[in-house]
């Protein structure tokens, strides 16, 4: 057996089509999507990431704002900068690029964020109602897991499905997605004891632990579909994923690339999110002059 690969490169340039005709009709009614990235520092791997979402933004028409502070920025300029996004009617979503300087705390900052414009869904609001099966917005990585299971006809419906890692933007919102979809769902940690014994049941593993190669061949149950979604970078310089990839390839049905896989999915679903969010405007404003 040997996996076939989920191409999240190739599903999210066809999805980036369908974008534009979205973005190209609401530009129409007057309200062009516009997405606002806050980075703070000079992370190297989060400006590769804003990077690319900028150019996904001008790919697909969207309007983007780069807000760049320094490290040492003090916090009620962040907030301030924050504040002032969300009164912006140009910006329909708002990113706070992770992870913050420590100097920063990152729950305060998020939750300055304007609930109808946080396209990562990470304030507590959004948490809560994702936990609730109502979502306003749903975190990009888990969201563009789900999508790539869809386009793959895979149904979570009764299988067994693993989380390895319960990080608030991947891990957890993972899970519940996986178990609104009716797949019966168990979260692996740190301080999971026989980890393997977990993921050799599982027939949908999504490995979130940020360890490279951590998941092998001899962890993975004979046809399960495997989600890759770390990206980590080796002492040469090239990019692995949590699975060791050429082991776990001939053991699986489906597996994710590193890189290709779940990383353009979550930049498209970004995307999404930023175009959902400008047709809540539009609606909303509509409704506003119907009045």
């Amino acid at each position: 057996m040997t996996a076939s690969l989920l191409d999240g490169k190739a599903i999210a340039l066809q999805l980036r089509a369908q974008y534009r005709e979205q973005v190209a009709v609401l530009a129409a009614r007057g309200h062009r999507p516009g997405l606002a990235v806050v980075l703070v520092g000079e992370n190297p791997a989060s400006q590769v990431y804003v990077r690319n979402k900028v150019a996904a933004c001008e790919d697909t028409g969207i309007f983007s704002q780069n807000v760049v502070l320094p490290a040492d920025v003090r916090p009620q300029e962040v907030i301030d900068r924050i504040e002032a996004l969300n009164r912006d009617a140009r910006i329909h979503g708002i990113l706070v690029q992770l992870p913050l300087p420590p100097t920063l705390d990152e729950g305060e900052v998020l939750a300055a964020v304007s609930a109808h414009k946080d396209v990562d869904g990470f304030r507590t609001e959004n948490v809560g109602a994702l936990a609730l099966g109502r979502p306003r917005f749903v975190p990009c990585t888990p969201k563009g897991i789900m999508v790539l299971l869809a386009q793959a006809q895979i149904d979570p419906r009764g299988r067994d499905a693993v989380v390895v890692g319960r990080s608030n933007i991947v891990g957890r919102p993972t899970a519940r997605l996986l178990l609104a979809a009716d797949a019966t769902v168990t979260v692996c940690h740190s301080q999971t004891r026989d980890l393997a014994a977990h993921t050799r049941r599982a027939d949908i593993l999504v490995a979130a632990i940020g360890k490279p190669m951590m998941i092998t061949g001899n962890m993975v149950k004979p046809g399960a579909v495997v989600i890759d979604v770390g990206i980590n970078r080796r002492s040469d310089g090239s990019l692995c994923g949590d699975v060791d990839f050429a082991s776990v390839r001939p053991v699986a049905s489906w597996i994710t690339p590193v890189p290709g896989g779940v990383g353009p999915m979550t930049i498209a679903m970004l995307l999404a999110n930023t175009i959902e969010a400008a047709q809540q405007a539009a609606n909303r404003e509509e409704r506003c002059l119907a009045d």
